[in-house]
C-alpha cells in the first residue's frame, strides 16, 4: 500500500558549489510512503504525514548552508562561533556562525539526487509502525522567464531565517506602463543569480576585493566573507519586501520609467512593490 502527498513543502537553502561557488536553493517536496494497512485502515494518519515530514526537514538542513566537505578548497573547522567555512574554489569565502546552521555532508558536490536519497533515508529509519519505507521527491519549481538564486541572512529573525548563509530560488516580474517586461526580468534576473544580499548596516569591512558581512542573532554570532563583486548591498534588511522596494527604484533609475517588481522569497511567499520618479 502507498500513500503519495505531492506539494507537501519547500526546503529553502544555500549550497557552495565547487565550480558555480555560493548559490540559492528552492525544492518542492513530494513524499511517498509504501507499508501495510493498520487495524484502523490507515498506513499513516493522513493528517500527520505533512506535520511530521516537515518537522524532520525544519529540524534539519532547511534554512542552513550545505557544505560538500570533500569538495576541493573546502576547509571545516571549530571557531569560537561555532564552525568555521573556508574555500578557494572557484572564489575565496568563509562563513562562520553556530554548528546548526551548516550542514556537512560527505561529497564532492552536493546534488538534487544525493539530497534526495540522504533525505528519504533519513525519514525511512525514522518511519512509523506501519511504514517500511518514505521515498521524497525534490524539484526545481518550474519557472517560465527569468529566476534567480540568492542567498542572505536575515539578523531581527526570530525563526531560521536570522542564518547568515541561506538562500532561495525565485521568480522575478517587472512592470512598466502596466505590461510585462521580459527584456528586463531576464537581465536583472541573470545580474542577481548566485548573489549575496546584504544590509549596509552589517558591513563590518570592505574593501575592493572583499567584503564582510557581520552580525549577532538570537542563534549567536555569524559572519560571511566574500568577493565583492559576488555582493549586493540593500540600504535595509533584505527581506523580500525591501528587495521588491530596492530592485523596482534601481530599474526605475535606470530607464527613467516608473517601475512595478513582484519579488518572491523561494517558492510561495511575494512581495510588490512600485517606484516613481
Amino acid at each position: 500500500m502507498a500513500l503519495f502527498v505531492n506539494h507537501l513543502t519547500h526546503i529553502d537553502v544555500s549550497v557552495w558549489c565547487p565550480t558555480k561557488g555560493l548559490i540559492g536553493c528552492s525544492w518542492q517536496v513530494d513524499a511517498l510512503l509504501e507499508g501495510e494497512l493498520g487495524d484502523d485502515g490507515m498506513l499513516f494518519d493522513f493528517g500527520e504525514v505533512k506535520p511530521w515530514i516537515k518537522r524532520s526537514l525544519d529540524g534539519g538542513l532547511d534554512h542552513t548552508l550545505l557544505v560538500p566537505t570533500q569538495a576541493p578548497g573546502v576547509e571545516v573547522s571549530e571557531c569560537d562561533e561555532g564552525l568555521c567555512i573556508r574555500t578557494t574554489t572557484p572564489y575565496t569565502m568563509e562563513v562562520r556562525g553556530p554548528e546548526q546552521a551548516f550542514t556537512l555532508l560527505p561529497w564532492e558536490s552536493i546534488t538534487l539526487e544525493r539530497i534526495t536519497h540522504h533525505l528519504s533515508a533519513q525519514l525511512t529509519e525514522q518511519r512509523p509502525t506501519n511504514v517500511e519505507r518514505v521515498t521524497l521527491t525534490l524539484s526545481d519549481e518550474l519557472i517560465e522567464g527569468a529566476a534567480y538564486g540568492y542567498s542572505h541572512g536575515l539578523k531581527r529573525h526570530q525563526g531560521n531565517c536570522q542564518r547568515i548563509a541561506h538562500g532561495h530560488r525565485s521568480r522575478l516580474h517587472i512592470f512598466q506602463e502596466q505590461q510585462r517586461q521580459p527584456q528586463l526580468e531576464q537581465q536583472w534576473g541573470a545580474w542577481l543569480d548566485n548573489r549575496y544580499l546584504l544590509e549596509e548596516a552589517d558591513i563590518a569591512e570592505q574593501s575592493q576585493a572583499q567584503l564582510t558581512c557581520r552580525y549577532a542573532a538570537a542563534q549567536g554570532y555569524f559572519s560571511i566573507t566574500l568577493p565583492t563583486e559576488r555582493c549586493s548591498v540593500l540600504p535595509k534588511p533584505t527581506t523580500v519586501e525591501n528587495i521588491a522596494l530596492w530592485l523596482a527604484d534601481q530599474i526605475a533609475k535606470q530607464t527613467g520609467i516608473a517601475t512595478q517588481v513582484h519579488a518572491f522569497e523561494g517558492i510561495d511567499k511575494g512581495a510588490t512593490a512600485h517606484a516613481t520618479l
